[in-house]
């Protein structure tokens, strides 16, 4: 018969989970062997409910899982440094993450798996393409509704900020995009970016805005970059599919 736990190890797992009742008489229900069983069921549900509750606050778009990446594709990948991003020390040391590339390599499927990993290991994320984020904060009509909507896009211990690049923004769209990033670089909160410009591009997606420069250099004084370079996979597949297609009907125009 195996051995009930110490009350010192029941005791803040009873704490955490509020079971009054039980902190309130500990030694008299130590013993009860229904107590250890009770307070694993109730953290596992606890578990599940919050991840059931991060996962639809994230907003997460629909990716492949990492194991269909083909990382033969791309012409320049470094796969051992974004396989060490799925450690999420970025999310402990507040590093910020820069997915560089064109369009179609994979950048948007990496960043969607990173948070998706960040989510099932405990933390709170928000995933949302660049330009619904800053025209969401544009709309609103007051500080006091902006500063109420800027919370949503701070208060998650990640962000996920995806297609940085491929529209061009005003000053304000600019203005904002560094009160987000302000924001979470003084409290350490990481920022997942997908971009298919450079940085040195970035005053043509903000045109001349005066913080760009201000932006890149809170992005980058804690940050992990990652550049993949290649041809497009959507068009590959897109091709492929193509070949396919005319493969069958000429089969079957073979065996009329």
């Amino acid at each position: 018969m195996s051995t009930p736990p110490s009350l010192e190890i029941l005791r803040p797992r009873i704490k955490r989970l509020a079971l009054h009742a039980l902190a309130a008489e500990p030694e008299a229900t130590l013993l009860e062997p229904w107590v250890t069983r009770l307070i694993e069921l109730e953290e596992r549900e606890r578990q599940r409910r919050s991840l059931d509750r991060r996962s639809r606050n994230a907003r997460l778009r629909t990716f492949k899982p990492l194991s269909d990446f083909d990382w033969n594709w791309p012409t320049e990948i470094d796969r051992q440094a974004i396989e060490d991003l799925f450690k999420l020390e970025f999310l402990d040391e507040g590093a910020n993450v820069i997915i560089f590339g064109p369009n179609g390599v994979g950048k948007t499927m990496i960043a969607q798996n990173l948070g998706h990993h960040a989510l099932v290991r405990g933390h709170t994320v928000l995933s949302v393409t660049a330009s619904d984020m800053l025209n969401d904060l544009a709309a609103q009509d007051g500080r006091i509704a902006l500063h109420r909507r800027l919370r949503r896009y701070c208060h998650p211990a990640l962000l996920v900020a995806d297609e940085i690049g491929y529209l061009a923004y005003d000053t304000r769209h600019a203005d904002l995009l560094f009160e987000v990033v302000s924001r979470r670089y003084t409290e350490k909160k990481p920022v997942i970016i997908t971009t298919n410009r450079v940085f040195q591009e970035w005053n043509e997606v903000f045109p001349n805005a005066a913080s760009v420069i201000t932006l890149i250099d809170r992005l980058v004084h804690r940050s992990e970059r990652i550049n993949i370079k290649g041809e497009s996979y959507r068009l590959k597949e897109a091709k492929d599919r193509a070949n396919r297609k005319a493969a069958e009907r000429s089969g079957k125009k073979k065996g009329l």
